[in-house]
C-alpha cells in the first residue's frame, strides 16, 4: 500500500499547527531588529513599527489599501475545515484594521507525493468557501511542493484613511472587550492526542471559522480607539503589543474572560501547545499575575489562538454599542475583560 492509499491525518504532517506555528515573540523581535532602516513613504500609514495586524497604504483622501498575509500548517485533520480556518484567520487582519476585504491570493504548499490531490482540493475548497462568505474572490496565488502542508491567503482590503484602527492608539481609562472565547490552542493539543470529543471539536471549528466582520462597523465608532485580533501570541501577547504601542498599562479580570467549553479542565490535564510556553517565556516578565490566578489561567492567557477574536479598546461610553455590534453578528461570548490605565507597559491580571 502506498502513502497515498493510507488514511490521511493532516496534523501528522506538521510539527505545529495553526497560529501555534508562529515564531516566538522574543525570537521574532530579534529577527526584525534590523528591519527598520529602509525608507518609509509618507503614504504608509501602518508598517511594522507596532507589530500591527496589517500594512496600510494611503491611496487618496478617501481610500487606504490594507495588505496582509497569513498561512500555517494544519491544526485539524479534516482538509475542508483546515482550509476554512486558515482563510478565516487571514481575512481577520483586514477586519482588525477596520477595513473591508476586497480580494485574496492563495498560498499553497503541499507534499505532493504524500497527499492525494483530492485532499489538497478540499483544503482549497474550504478556503474558497470562506472567501465567498466574506464576499471576495481568490484572484490568484502561488503553489509549491513542500515537506509540510501549508495553506493561507494574501488578503487586500480598503478603508477610509480616517477610520483606520491601529493597535497603538488605546487611551488611559479605555475598556477592553474581547470578541471570541479563548482556548483554541488547548483544544488543538487535545485533538492531536485524540482526546477531543465531538462537542469540543464542533466548538473549536465554530470559533475558528467565524469571520470577524464586526471590525468594519467598530471602526466607524469614534469611541473605539484601538483594535487588534488575538492570534498566535495569545491574549497576553497581543494585549502587550497594544499596551506598548500606547505607552500604557493593561488590567485584566480573569473571571470575566470568555473561555471555550472544557478548556480549563483540558489545560489542567496537561493539554496545551508548546507555543503557549514559548509565548510566556518571551513576555512573562511583563505580566503580573494575581494570587488568585491559577496555572491553568496562565496557560489560557498565553494560549495561541488560531483565528481568534477581536480585542477592542474603547471609551466607557461606547461599551454598550460595541457589545451590541458583536451580538448583532452572532458573537454571543463578547465580553468586557479589563481596562487600560496610566503606567508602564505591563499587564496585570486579577
Amino acid at each position: 500500500m502506498s502513502d497515498l492509499d493510507q488514511p490521511i491525518k493532516l496534523t501528522s504532517f506538521s510539527h505545529g499547527g495553526g497560529c501555534g506555528c508562529k515564531i516566538a515573540p522574543g525570537v521574532l523581535s530579534e529577527i526584525l531588529k534590523k528591519s527598520s532602516g529602509f525608507p518609509v513613504p509618507k503614504e504608509l500609514m501602518v508598517g511594522i513599527e507596532t507589530a500591527d495586524d496589517a500594512a496600510v497604504y494611503k491611496l487618496n483622501d478617501e481610500q487606504a489599501l490594507i495588505a496582509t498575509t497569513d498561512f500555517f500548517m494544519p491544526i485539524v485533520d479534516d482538509p475542508y475545515d483546515f482550509g476554512r480556518i486558515a482563510a478565516t484567520n487571514a481575512i481577520s487582519d483586514v477586519y482588525a484594521m477596520g477595513g473591508t476585504p476586497i480580494m485574496a491570493l492563495a498560498l499553497v504548499g503541499m507534499p505532493i507525493n504524500k497527499l492525494p490531490l483530492e485532499t489538497i482540493g478540499k483544503i482549497t475548497e474550504g478556503g474558497a468557501a470562506v472567501c465567498l462568505e466574506a464576499g471576495i474572490p481568490i484572484a490568484g496565488g502561488h503553489t509549491i511542493d513542500s515537506v509540510e502542508p501549508i495553506y493561507g491567503l494574501v488578503v487586500m482590503g480598503l478603508v477610509h484613511p480616517s477610520k483606520v484602527k491601529r493597535n497603538a492608539d488605546a487611551r488611559a481609562g479605555d475598556v477592553l472587550i474581547l470578541g471570541k472565547p479563548l482556548g483554541v490552542g488547548v483544544l488543538s493539543a487535545a485533538l492531536k492526542k485524540d482526546k477531543l470529543d465531538a462537542e469540543g471539536y464542533a466548538a473549536m471549528i465554530a470559533n475558528t471559522t467565524k469571520l470577524n466582520k464586526p471590525g468594519k462597523a467598530l471602526a466607524q465608532l469614534d469611541g473605539v480607539h484601538a483594535l487588534t485580533d488575538v492570534t498566535g501570541f495569545g491574549l497576553l501577547g497581543h494585549l502587550l503589543e497594544l499596551a506598548r504601542g500606547a505607552g500604557l498599562s493593561a488590567e485584566l479580570e480573569m473571571d470575566r474572560i470568555p473561555l471555550l467549553p472544557g478548556v480549563e479542565q483540558l489545560a489542567h490535564e496537561g493539554f496545551f501547545t508548546g507555543a503557549s510556553g514559548r509565548n510566556w517565556d518571551a513576555y512573562g516578565h511583563d505580566v503580573e499575575l494575581g494570587a488568585g490566578v491559577k496555572e491553568t489561567g496562565r496557560i489560557l492567557l498565553s494560549d495561541p489562538q488560531t483565528s481568534g477574536g477581536l480585542l477592542v479598546s474603547c471609551d466607557p461610553g461606547s461599551v454598550d454599542e460595541v457589545l451590541a455590534l458583536f451580538k448583532r453578528d452572532g458573537f454571543e461570548h463578547a465580553a468586557v475583560i479589563g481596562r487600560m490605565a496610566e503606567g508602564t507597559a505591563r499587564v496585570k491580571v486579577a
